[in-house]
């Protein structure tokens, strides 16, 4: 029995036995997104979109899901968690972007949508932003701190260079380090400097040269390029494991312009890769015209040092010469005092002021008159000499008399 058409259904197809024409052999949902998706994949290849970010939200699944929208229409996105590497930072809600990817279908809902493999800010936005998230999770762990930065070794013996082989700023700093001291010995560790694995690749060499210990100093760089082509120098787990770097290090990454987050952590921030190698090796010339200079200051210094030592030599030679003059007429004037009292008491001073001695024939003194009876002879000692005499009457001497006359031996 024919089925009658209505007005409103399709038009009738024009062969009955492609799918879905009848209701006999009708196509699952599945089958229709999946057709929309490869009619949409094939009608639009990848390009770039420009419009304004709208309703972000990063899913616990790791995607991220916005819309992109202008003034007149607007077009749901996705990127994908595998496809984030290559976006240096979320778009925040009202920027407008540049996003590069392919217009699809989600079979799973029949969502016609916008799958995102780049973004890109206008201006530098999203770079930016990127940066400041990286510097503020390093700063708050205190890697960004002037108090940890270590001073260069003045002669290093053995420097490691991480860095592309083939690149530029190898060349550069070879030539300068051999110009400046061909004793200075250089180990290159090769690394991706750009593009995808280029991360990765430098973590690896850091942490290669931290556990081989072998080297002095580390420099780590490339020479210029494209911000892309130095965005790996900006990646938070290459500072961190050249921030763990047990040797002192030195960043050498683009032109002097160039400021990378591996600038901020490492110990010394080069302008260039030469001008890495010129902060790093010390030159012959260099050297022996400091040894030379710190000669004649060395010189100069004994010289007033000496000087110093002389004028302190004579100072203390006259502080002597009146210390000691002030101690021989000290001692002079007790030695006088000594002799004046000496001399007071002096036998032959007494004599001197009308006094005599009376001694026995046998030299003993005579001091009692019961020592000198009548008709003894002795001696009367005198001031200028000695004169015989014999005893004769003796008496007590009268009252009143000074005890000063006594001539009591003392």
């Amino acid at each position: 029995m024919a089925r009658a058409s209505s007005a409103y259904g399709p038009p009738p197809a024009a062969d009955t036995g492609t799918p879905g024409s009848e209701p006999e052999n009708a196509i699952s949902v599945h089958t229709l997104t999946s057709a929309a998706k490869d009619l949409v994949e094939g009608a639009f290849p990848p390009l770039w979109v420009r419009g304004e970010v709208t309703d972000f939200k990063a899913h616990r699944n790791g995607h991220w899901y916005f819309a992109l929208r202008d003034a007149d229409a607007q077009v749901r996105c996705v990127v994908w968690s595998a496809q984030q590497r290559r976006i240096p930072a979320t778009p925040d809600d009202g920027m407008q972007v540049l996003a590069y990817g392919q217009m699809t279908v989600w079979p799973v809902r029949g969502d016609l949508q916008f799958s995102v493999r780049s973004i890109e800010a206008a201006g530098d936005g999203l770079w930016r932003k990127a940066l400041e998230q990286t510097r503020l999770r390093l700063e708050k762990d205190g890697l960004l701190e002037a108090s940890r930065k270590r001073p260069l070794p003045a002669f290093p013996r053995r420097i490691a260079v991480i860095t592309s082989p083939d690149g530029a700023a190898l060349h550069d700093i070879v030539t300068v380090a051999r110009g400046r001291s061909a004793d200075v010995e250089l180990v290159v560790v090769a690394a991706k400097v750009q593009g995808e694995g280029a991360p990765e690749s430098l973590v690896a060499a850091i942490e290669r040269v931290s556990r081989w210990g072998g080297a002095d100093l580390l420099i780590i760089g490339r020479g210029g390029g494209a911000r892309e082509d130095l965005w790996a120098f900006n990646d938070e787990r290459v500072a961190r494991a050249l921030a763990a770097c047990p040797m002192p290090t030195v960043s050498a990454v683009g032109h002097e312009v160039d400021i990378t987050i591996c600038d901020l952590v490492a110990d010394v921030r080069a302008a260039t890769p030469s001008a890495a190698a010129e902060l790093s090796v010390p030159s012959r010339r260099e050297v022996a015209a400091r040894v030379d200079a710190l000669g004649k200051r060395l010189a100069a210094a004994a010289g007033r040092r000496e000087e110093r030592a002389v004028a302190a030599l004579s100072q203390v030679r006259k502080r002597l010469a009146l210390v000691a003059g002030r101690l021989v007429e000290r001692r002079r004037a007790r030695v006088e005092t000594l002799a004046g009292q000496l001399q007071a008491l002096s036998p032959l001073a007494t004599l001197g002021r009308g006094f005599a001695v009376a001694r026995a024939l046998d030299g003993a003194t005579l001091s009692d008159r019961d020592h000198i009876p009548p008709g003894t002879a002795f001696d009367l000692w005198l001031r200028d000499g000695i004169v015989g005499a014999i005893a004769g009457n003796s008496r007590p001497l009268p009252d009143g008399v000074p005890e000063t006359l006594s001539l009591e031996p003392r």
